[in-house]
């Protein structure tokens, strides 16, 4: 295609821009000026179908040849693994004809409409473009994570900084050992031709280039300044077809309506990908779809544009292409945009009239202008708008609407409208049965007949993260601390001696207490109790229950472990399971102590919650705890707080079981919660150790604890609440403001110093041994250690108030001590 006046010579002429290089490059590109105040020129490609109506042809045969040169250079195999990416808004319809090129490829486009219910696999930033964020929104999250060679197709290769940043993110992601670049021109500067090879590099990987012509723009000093002033000059008297006011213009007919008959569930692009078995779906539906346009179209029609709309290009180019070969008319292609561009009537400047128009898509950004650029005045006789069905809005009819626009320029305008594709969400029907509950030794170094735990093992997944970016994420809420992992504490010798010493001193008087608590939960709950306890911290706790109520009672009662995830509430799915097969009534939520409570608030609603959608009734939300420090609960053994060994570790006394983890993109609706097992510290596992030397204490302490049930039988139970003010009080005298960083009790100040940031530990005057491990573990972390009077619990740790990664003072900033 030869032009008598290139179409770059106005901007050439006034701003001094050169272009050099391929000879074809004036033939492939002209020259606009933009209202950018980042980049004052615009290359105009001729090929693209954007701005300049072209031969659908002609712009499906360039995109489709660049795809066949990937395939050469890929070769037939790594062909038919690649994955090919385009650029919205522009490069849509050229990355899926480079895709249709290499052959059996899946076609992803990036895309600025954000998609209800589709999660993004990344997304990143075009620094010279007039609108800058992509999202990649992928129907299969597979898409992208595979390991054949990335092709990602843009229309031209400038400074590369979006294909690189692109690339840097997604290796991040789905690192791979090839990556192929495409474009029409590769326009880099001599600056710039190293950038590809140190880049390659950089990341490992194999990153090649594919374009149809080579060459640059030399700029010459202050072109931007320039440009500028020019866009600023003419702004004025440009050639902006612009409909006249709705009260002043003459009626127009409105557009001819065209039913494409699109095949029901093919997506209308790539936004969320787009396979070979839908190309072969489309291929198969053009020659009707086409035909019925072509029967709409007007007798003696004699030059047609068929006009996509913004990202939707591939749909509309191919219905063009399938058009041009069955009707006599001369047909050409383009689309609407984004991209604001001065309009000037000379044949030497690329953009001679401009349609500007409201968007009509209710974009998430807002409203705006549109444009569709050398339609006026073109000599049309028939525009096939073609758009898709989130598109087809009051917006896209109104008076100052696109179609009122084009019926301005022409005297036959059709609307053919794509059903916008959006992915089937996955299915919200319950299914019928819930997994079994998992078991040791497959699941927990625990005996199978101890505990059932109604979780999904993710133990092959890495959710671990340092400890002091868990905090800076959580406190930042950047992240919920059920999302994450910690680093499991591995406990030196010292500190477990402490251990066995604390267990050697405390074992008869937990297992006093667990009798007492037990002695309860059978006299006043349920002759026949359910237990369920809450992982991890209960299940100890609950196993030892069991183990009471066999000894004493020759009872074997069910045992289950659930998650409860402090604001999330508990697994709802746990308590379908349970609900199915068990009497709700006979359930007794068990846990190893209470704090200031939140847990018990915590279930108290989630269980009404859960009543009120399920029309399940019966549970108890009532805890039964080993010892209740803070006045939270009516079943318990003690109120005092004594050390309970099982806080003193993590996984090594909990069956090694992590805490559990609530995280959408591994928890479905309709799945348990997760947890890992934590099969390589079996030799540092003691959580049997406890279990026999706690149970072992049973015939010693039988009558001690029935008697100290019957006292509590008599006794007034009634939760005060107590630890909950005590927590208030203490979180508002340290100027921490937030309750959840007060962790009362040895349990939860233990859980402090192992799990999270610690930034002082209160303890109370006299307080013994206790204290011996959290005094240890304080020392180890450089954590001061204040002696309070009065102080309802015998410790209390305090989480880091403002944490960020070297801070340790209240204000976030000062390291205070």
């Amino acid at each position: 295609m030869k032009n008598v006046v290139w179409t770059g010579t106005w901007v050439a002429e006034r701003l001094g821009v050169e272009l050099v290089g391929d000879e074809e490059l004036s033939d492939l590109l002209g020259l606009a000026l933009r209202r950018n105040p980042r980049r004052a020129h615009l290359l105009v490609s001729n090929v693209l179908g954007k701005h300049v109506p072209q031969s659908p042809s002609v712009v499906y045969g360039h995109g489709f040849a660049l795809g066949r040169r990937v395939r050469e250079l890929l070769g037939t195999e790594d062909a038919r693994a690649a994955v090919v990416l385009g650029y919205a808004e522009t490069a849509t319809g050229l990355g899926h004809s480079v895709a249709d090129g290499v052959g059996l490829a899946p076609y992803l486009h990036s895309t600025r409409r954000p998609v209800p219910g589709v999660d993004t696999a990344g997304g990143f930033e075009e620094s010279h473009s007039h609108a800058t964020s992509h999202l990649l929104l992928p129907e299969n999250p597979g898409l992208l994570a595979g390991p054949g060679p990335l092709v990602l197709v843009d229309d031209e290769f400038s400074t590369g900084n979006t294909v690189l940043n692109t690339i840097r993110d997604l290796h991040a992601r789905y690192p791979r050992d090839r990556y192929v670049v495409v474009a029409l021109v590769d326009m880099r500067s001599a600056a710039d031709l190293g950038r590809l090879a140190e880049f390659a590099t950089e990341i490992g990987a194999r990153v090649d280039l594919v374009a149809a012509a080579r060459g640059t723009v030399n700029l010459p000093e202050g072109v931007l300044e320039k440009g500028q002033a020019l866009v600023a000059e003419h702004e004025t008297t440009e050639i902006t077809e612009r409909s006249e006011s709705a009260d002043s213009r003459p009626g127009h007919p409105g557009a001819t309506r065209v039913e494409l008959g699109w095949p029901r569930g093919l997506p209308d692009g790539g936004r969320h990908g787009f396979t070979p078995g839908h190309r072969i779906r489309l291929d198969a539906a053009l020659p009707a779809m086409a035909a019925r346009v072509a029967d709409a179209l007007p007798e003696g029609a004699r030059r047609v544009l068929v006009l996509g709309f913004e990202e939707l290009m591939y749909a509309p180019l191919r219905l063009a292409r399938e058009l041009e070969q069955v009707v006599p008319a001369e047909v050409r292609y383009s689309t609407t945009t984004r991209s604001p561009v001065l309009a000037l009537d000379d044949p030497g400047y690329a953009i001679r009239t401009r349609l500007v128009f409201p968007a009509h898509d209710d974009p998430d950004d807002g409203p705006g202008e549109r444009y569709a650029y050398n339609v006026a005045g073109a000599g049309f006789d028939a525009v096939v708008a073609v758009v898709d069905s989130a598109a087809d809005t009051p917006g896209l009819h109104a008076p100052d609407g696109l179609l009122a626009q084009l019926a301005e320029h022409t005297p036959n305008v059709l609307l053919a409208v794509v059903p916008s594709y959006v992915p089937a969400r996955p299915s919200t029907e319950r299914p019928s049965m819930l997994p079994e509950p998992l078991r040791g030794p497959a699941f927990s170094s625990y005996a199978p007949d101890e505990v059932g735990w109604l979780l999904q093992d993710l133990s092959d997944v890495t959710l671990e993260a340092p400890t002091e970016e868990r905090e800076e994420a959580i406190q930042s809420g950047g992240a919920h601390y059920a999302e994450s992992l910690p680093v499991e504490y591995q406990p030196s010798p010292q500190y477990q001696e402490l251990f066995q010493a604390a267990l050697g001193t405390s074992a008869a008087r937990i297992a006093q207490a667990v009798g007492a608590v037990t002695e309860l939960v059978l006299a006043e709950r349920s002759p026949r109790p359910v237990l369920v306890s809450l992982a991890r911290a209960g299940t100890p706790v609950g196993v030892l229950m069991r183990r009471w109520a066999k000894h004493r009672h020759g009872l074997d009662l069910p045992h289950y472990a659930v998650s409860i995830v402090r604001g999330r509430g508990i697994d709802a799915n746990a308590l379908r399971w349970l609900a199915a097969h068990h009497d709700p009534a006979d359930v007794v939520f068990v846990d190893g102590w209470t704090g200031k409570g939140a847990i018990t608030r915590e279930l108290t609603e989630a269980v009404r919650e859960f009543e009120s959608a399920e029309g399940v009734t019966g549970f108890d939300p009532e805890i039964a705890v080993l010892a209740d420090p803070g006045s939270c609960v009516r079943t318990y053994g003690t109120r005092e707080d004594f050390l309970i060994p099982s806080a003193c570790l993590n996984s090594t006394v909990s069956g090694l079981i992590s805490r559990t983890v609530l995280r959408s993109d591994l928890v479905g609706e309709y799945d348990f919660h997760g947890a890992k097992f934590y099969r390589e510290l079996a030799g540092s596992d003691v959580s049997v150790d406890f279990l026999d030397a706690v149970a072992a204490h049973f015939p010693d302490v039988a009558d001690a604890a029935c008697a100290q049930a019957k006292e509590l039988l008599a006794a007034d139970r009634t939760p005060t609440w107590e630890g909950w003010a005590a927590v208030e009080r203490i979180s508002e005298e340290y100027e921490i403001h937030d309750v959840n960083l007060v962790k009362p009790g040895v349990g939860e100040t233990t859980r402090v110093l192992l799990r999270r940031v610690p930034w002082k530990i209160l303890a109370r005057a006299g307080a013994g041994a206790d204290l011996d491990h959290v005094r240890l573990l304080a020392q180890q972390r450089g954590v001061p250690v204040e002696e309070v009077d009065e102080l309802p619990y015998t410790c209390v740790g305090l989480i880091h108030p403002k944490y960020t990664r070297g801070a340790t003072g209240a204000d976030g900033k000062a390291v205070t001590v």
